[in-house]
């Protein structure tokens, strides 16, 4: 009915080759095709969020062409305006000539006036004259659009750095889950760590178990979820995530998980998404950490090493070296025989008590209160 294997610390779990919808690491495999090209815009539309998401490699690119493209764009046009008012080299200017920029000769003077013009530089060599109007008019629009790229660009640099998914980095789950047996009920069970002191506020753990399933009506239903709650001794939500937390899940009638046993468990066809939602407390924004579990990376009949210890100065250790192992415990082979067997012993209880009994039990039996005698003795 239980089963125990001669004990040995059990390495954590591999990843298996099995292609799964959320990656360990918490990102989601999965592909859009057959998107209409009208749809694209969109995108293009709220491009804040789409260079949120973008790589740090589009972003770096992005930053160089915005600048470069910009002071390269008004190079041309103060180019313009100094060929026009005949400020070029190669131009016959008369004694009585007035330039609108001085030091203006070529594209490439016109490209390094406009490179100081926006990046507020101003050597002193190249300045206007005061005598175009024009040029006075570009000078206000090219440093006008200057601060607009600027802040633009910060701006993007900035919230990228500050994303929350950053401080989900920090959220670890262990690499496999183990199936036991944890007060007096059969539990699978998962550790999650949070890496930083800084604790994550308001947090919530859930599951989603992912399958394909057949309707009565013979629909075929593929990524079919059923929700898989987890709760620690404290309870679900509002987790104290100072140390290291064993999650269970208790497997009873109402769990998904009610039909496996350690021979079937292996030849199932599911994956155990875990979702833990908080807000982070030096930032105030709120993150999601996800990992998933396969079947080959579920243990039957294990349980997760202690890794919480106290040292000789008072404080508390985390030993992360046994973050995702565990050993053989006794388990039962299913919910079925631990369930058997628990009806079995429960009969035998209730009749030991029996025996002790002593008497017969009376229903009509009434307990009254008897008040005192008065003594009215007197001397």
């Amino acid at each position: 009915m239980f089963q125990l294997l001669p004990g040995h610390i059990q390495p954590p779990g591999h990843r298996t080759r099995k292609s799964r919808l959320v990656t360990k690491d918490g990102h989601c495999n999965i592909e859009f095709g057959n998107i209409e090209y009208s749809n694209h815009f969109a995108f293009v539309v709220d491009f804040w969020t789409t260079f949120m998401e973008i790589r740090w490699r589009f972003v770096l690119v992005l930053f160089v062409a915005a600048f470069t493209g910009s002071w390269f764009m008004f190079s041309l046009l103060w180019y313009w305006i100094a060929k026009s008012n005949g400020d070029l080299t190669a131009q016959n200017q008369t004694a009585e000539h007035v330039r609108c920029i001085d030091n203006v000769n070529g594209l490439t003077t016109a490209f390094l006036y406009s490179l100081e013009t926006q990046t507020t530089i101003g050597y002193g060599g190249r300045a206007l004259t005061g005598h175009c109007a024009g040029t006075v008019a570009l000078i206000i629009i090219q440093s006008l659009v200057g601060v607009f790229i600027n802040c633009f660009m910060c701006g993007i640099i900035l919230a990228k750095i500050s994303l929350p998914k950053k401080r989900a980095k920090t959220v670890t789950f262990s690499n496999t889950a183990v199936i036991c047996l944890k007060k007096g009920s059969l539990c699978l069970l998962i550790r999650v760590a949070n890496l930083r002191k800084t604790l994550l506020i308001g947090s919530q753990i859930y599951g989603k178990l992912l399958r394909t399933t057949t309707t009565p009506d013979g629909e075929t239903i593929i990524l079919d979820q059923v929700d898989v709650d987890f709760m620690v001794d404290a309870g679900k939500d509002n987790l104290f995530f100072v140390c290291p937390l064993t999650l269970y899940h208790v497997i009873n009638r109402s769990s998904p998980f009610y039909e496996l046993s350690a021979d079937t468990l292996d030849l199932q066809d599911f994956e155990l998404v875990v979702f833990l939602d908080g807000t982070a407390e030096s930032t105030s924004s709120s993150c999601q950490v996800r990992t998933s579990y396969v079947p080959q990376e579920i243990q039957w009949g294990y349980s997760f090493l202690p890794i919480i210890s106290r040292t000789k100065t008072g404080k508390y250790r985390v030993d992360f070296s046994n973050f995702s192992k565990s050993v053989r415990v006794t388990t039962p082979h299913c919910v079925h025989c631990f369930e058997t067997d628990v009806d079995q012993r429960t009969p035998n209880k209730e009749n030991h008590i029996n025996h002790l009994k002593l008497g017969i039990d009376n229903p009509g039996f009434q307990v009254i209160d008897i008040p005192d005698p008065v003594d009215v003795t007197k001397m």
